[in-house]
């Protein structure tokens, strides 16, 4: 008898991955593969959206006619800040932007003579600052420099919906992919900010409807329902908040150190020029106030720096235990001795002191310092929420000094850490599924473990 799955294609920038969830979403199959980036018409790299397109439909159709599983479902986690712009035959009219391509000045400057001051479109927007990052404003350029590219625009899709609209062939739009820095949402009016509708962008976006949509339809043969796909941040964070009842802040650390609240009662930043203050949405359009912090890769450059200095071997730093003495001196007569790399923070010093006997001493110090700066990302994306938990997954999550600092910095909260390598393919399987979640899932399928302030002594 064949095993009855949820099947999720979760694209990364990097991994494009594959995977079969049976009905209690433990991973059954899983494939990956990497595409070589192609370039766009100004020579800057492109996601290679034609052979995407053509490893989704084999690997997906290879399945069907093996006949070992019975796909009940499909969906689609992606990175956001992208949209594929399609004309009236739902064919691709421009490569995938990348992200990371540069907007030039001329058009950010028009933009905000008509739309601006700066700031408060920030704040009402949920965004860190305008560039191709925020893909709304990717429409706005292609209308004033591509006119007669713009013209042809049927749709434009966020990727995850262009996936999902590769195999249902329906053009939707879903809030978690909106919601994404895209400065085309105004999170006080929860409605498309009043620039969408004056230059007549909502035209070329497709009905919204709620992450949890899906299509059921007869696909080559198979009754399939086919989710309208989720944004991979976004993605990760429903398993959390299905299976948690009471208010939690969730810290997601990697290169980059978010921050989600998914419970905020004041969505928008009230400080200026906060460079590090964005929104997300949840699956249903209620919004998420998050801070992100550089936190891995300034990590990644002091760590270089200390293996340097004290020549030892270049994984030396994972094996550094807590040791509640050498924090204990290091606080006795604390001052800041590290000057970032890729942060810039209002109490580091202009030049990095580092005269400490010991690597040990050195990376107590190091670690005091970079949580100190992710206590302040916590506290920003918290507010005055009432919120008393804290999840940690991600890198961190095993880094014992790390773990241990922030929960005697959070001592009036509880700290649980979870592993969570499955996080935003599994939330896309959730999102989909009818399925209710207990407090014991994260449990059996996160290894959660809690975590206690340590004593201090003296």
């Amino acid at each position: 008898m064949r095993k009855k799955v949820t099947a999720v294609f979760d694209i990364g920038k990097t991994n494009k991955k594959f995977f079969l969830f049976d009905k209690n979403f433990k991973e059954v199959h899983k494939e990956y593969i990497s595409f070589d980036e192609v370039k766009d018409e100004d020579g800057y790299p492109s996601e290679n959206l034609p052979a995407l397109k053509k490893w989704l439909k084999e690997v997906f159709n290879s399945i069907l006619k093996a006949k070992k599983f019975r796909v009940k479902a499909i969906n689609f986690s992606t990175y956001g800040a992208s949209l594929v712009h399609i004309d009236k035959n739902g064919e691709p009219l421009t490569p995938l932007y990348n992200y990371l391509k540069p907007l030039k000045q001329e058009v950010i400057d028009d933009f905000f003579d008509k739309y601006g001051p700066v700031d408060e479109f920030l704040r009402t927007t949920g965004c860190s600052d305008l560039s191709m990052l925020n893909s709304g404003l990717q429409l706005y350029w292609i209308k004033y420099s591509k006119p007669e590219i713009y013209k042809k625009i049927k749709y434009s899709l966020h990727l995850p919906q262009y996936l999902s609209y590769i195999f249902a062939g329906i053009p939707l739009s879903e809030y978690t992919s909106i919601g994404c820095h895209t400065a085309l949402w105004d999170y006080k009016k929860k409605d498309y900010h009043s620039w969408v509708y004056k230059e007549g962008i909502d035209k070329k976006l497709p009905p919204i409807v709620s992450t949890e949509t899906s299509i059921n339809m007869n696909y080559n043969g198979n009754r399939i329902k086919i989710g309208v796909g989720i944004h991979d941040s976004s993605a990760a964070l429903l398993p959390y908040v299905r299976s948690i009842k009471k208010k939690f802040a969730l810290i997601s650390t990697g290169t980059w150190s978010i921050v989600f609240n998914p419970f905020t009662e004041n969505p928008i930043s009230t400080v200026a020029n906060d460079k590090e203050a964005i929104n997300y949405m949840r699956i249903n359009g209620k919004a998420v106030k998050a801070s992100r912090l550089f936190l891995g890769n300034e990590y990644k450059i002091q760590v270089e720096k200390l293996r340097k200095k004290y020549g030892v071997d270049k994984d030396y730093h994972r094996s550094v235990k807590f040791h509640s003495n050498t924090f204990k001196e290091i606080n006795k007569n604390f001052k800041y001795c590290y000057k970032w790399g890729s942060i810039v923070d209002e109490n580091m010093p202009e030049e990095s002191y580092n005269n400490f006997d010991t690597y040990q001493y050195a990376y107590h110090q190091l670690m005091t310092e970079l949580v100190l700066l992710q206590v302040k990302s916590i506290k920003k994306a918290i507010g005055e929420d009432d919120v008393h938990r804290l999840y940690l997954d991600g890198g961190f999550s095993d880094n014992e000094v790390y773990t241990k600092l922030l929960t005697h910095y959070f001592r009036d909260k509880r700290l649980r850490t979870t592993k969570a390598s499955l996080g935003s393919a599994l939330g896309a399987a959730i999102a989909i599924s009818d399925t209710k979640l207990n407090s014991k899932f994260l449990k059996e399928n996160y290894a959660l473990k809690k975590h206690v302030p340590f004593i201090i002594n003296g």
